[in-house]
């Protein structure tokens, strides 16, 4: 068997993962952040980097590090029921529910709804996101290929017209950087750290992790030392990719303001800067670019998703479930972009803590040998946070949804944590959920029972 990994091959699996993450959120959301920081383009793009790039990449080698053989396997070191549950929240997250029906409504409303009638809208989605979703279903039939599909010819497709665009603003760069606005003025580091989030990645990372580790054994490597090392290798490359892309995309969205004004989202930004540059062309490359960058993303979590409930529903074949998800992503997408975002921050917001302190788990459990109830009681801690989370952000969106008890404990969260207030008010009981956790364990005197 193969025990050695050639630089072509990281590259090639660097790409698929790269293609796998950027998706159109990707794109709209750094070239925004450059608009409103400005002058404090750095601390502003180096916060937004640790959550959009540090984040996934530990999600990443947590899955590779760990050993284990997905997001299902490590979550059970917690308990094997929560391990089904959270996985299955999960997925549908990052799945038919919202990132994937947003696969294919974002590229609608940026590359083609500002050119259609409004009373022509809800036809036109239903045709563009059936065409789509076509041909995500049938390079999703296939996962074995997928890092054909995907790391040789979609991204490289993708990166082509994308730097069409980067090197073009560089060349001839637009304007100077403007004054920073909003909270970006006072507070730029942690609104580019909280912005982060809105990519969604970490949650990914989770998922995509064992398709790294799956296209990584087809290469003949299947000693799990070998696999951690070419799984960290290749995320190295793929998110040293991520971070070149982000950089510039947020330098052209800062400079971008003396010649196209401000926007209030940033698709309407790339569009602004592509028809700048390239008029009525600069309409279709935009196009390409984010279609490209929607379907890549699709595929790799249909391909994920699929493999996912086949293995947790193994009477159900794996191509039975990438027609049900294309079906179902199908459907959710017509509802529209807005509702979509809407209903998906809640469930995000409760998620996203539970997923950061899984990781940081897993990765410090290879060297500190923390046993189950460390994971038990830090999610536990952190749980009781994390719905909370939820709870407020589905009452500014629905406060009809308002409960009053809710409302109590929210305003004692906010008294007491720290960070609460900047969304990070889970570190502390996730910090005291461990220490109890390794208490318990060495009083219980199973310290040396490793997960």
């Amino acid at each position: 068997m193969q025990t050695k990994i050639s630089f072509s091959t990281y590259a090639i699996i660097g790409t698929m993962l790269f293609g796998m993450f950027f998706g159109a959120g990707n794109l709209i959301f750094p070239i925004q952040l450059g608009q409103l920081s400005g002058t404090n383009f750095w601390p502003a793009l180096i916060g937004f980097l640790v959550t959009a790039i540090g984040l996934p990449f530990m999600g990443i080698l947590a899955i590779g590090l760990s050993g284990s053989n997905g997001l299902r396997d490590l979550a059970s070191r917690v308990h094997p029921l929560f391990g089904v549950i959270f996985s299955l929240a999960l997925y549908l997250t990052i799945g038919p529910f919202f990132a994937i029906p947003r696969t294919a409504t974002v590229p609608f409303v940026v590359g083609f709804e500002p050119y259609i009638q409004p009373e022509q809208t809800t036809m036109f989605l239903a045709g563009f996101s059936l065409v789509f979703f076509l041909i995500v279903y049938y390079f999703s039939l296939n996962p074995a290929k997928i890092m054909d599909y995907i790391g040789k010819y979609l991204t490289p497709a993708f990166l082509i017209f994308l730097f069409i665009l980067i090197i073009t603003s560089i060349l001839l760069p637009m304007g100077s950087f403007q004054q920073p606005s909003g909270a970006y003025i006072n507070d730029a580091f942690m609104t580019g750290f909280k912005e982060g989030y809105n990519t969604m990645d970490a949650l990914a990372s989770l998922a995509f992790g064992i398709v790294v580790i799956n296209a990584i054994k087809r290469q003949g490597i299947t000693d799990k030392k070998d696999i951690a090392k070419a799984t960290w290798k290749s995320g190295i490359f793929a998110m040293a990719l991520m971070m070149l892309i982000y950089g510039l995309i947020t330098y052209m969205g800062a400079s971008s303001i003396g010649a196209i004004g401000t926007f209030e989202n940033g698709g309407l930004i790339f569009a602004a800067v592509a028809q700048h540059y390239f008029g009525s062309f600069g309409v279709i490359l935009l196009a390409i670019i984010i279609v490209l960058a929607c379907l890549k993303t699709s595929i790799g979590l249909i391909t994920s998703c699929s493999e996912f409930f086949h293995e947790v529903f193994p009477k159900i074949g794996y191509k039975s479930f990438v027609f049900i998800l294309c079906t179902v992503s199908f459907i959710i997408a017509n509802f529209g972009l807005t509702n979509i975002i809407q209903f998906a921050v809640p469930v995000l917001m409760f998620l996203y803590p539970l997923a950061i302190v899984l990781i940081l788990l897993a990765l410090c459990s290879s060297v500190f040998k923390i046993s189950q109830s460390v994971y038990a009681l830090a999610m536990f801690f952190t749980f009781f946070v994390s719905l909370i989370d939820g709870y407020v952000a589905l009452v500014n969106n629905l406060p009809a949804a308002q409960l009053r008890v809710f409302e109590a404990i929210a305003e004692f969260y906010k008294s007491v944590l720290p960070f609460y207030d900047i969304g990070l008010g889970w570190i502390l009981p996730a910090v005291v959920g461990s220490l109890l956790g390794l208490l318990w364990s060495k009083v219980r005197g199973t310290s040396n029972e490793s997960v």
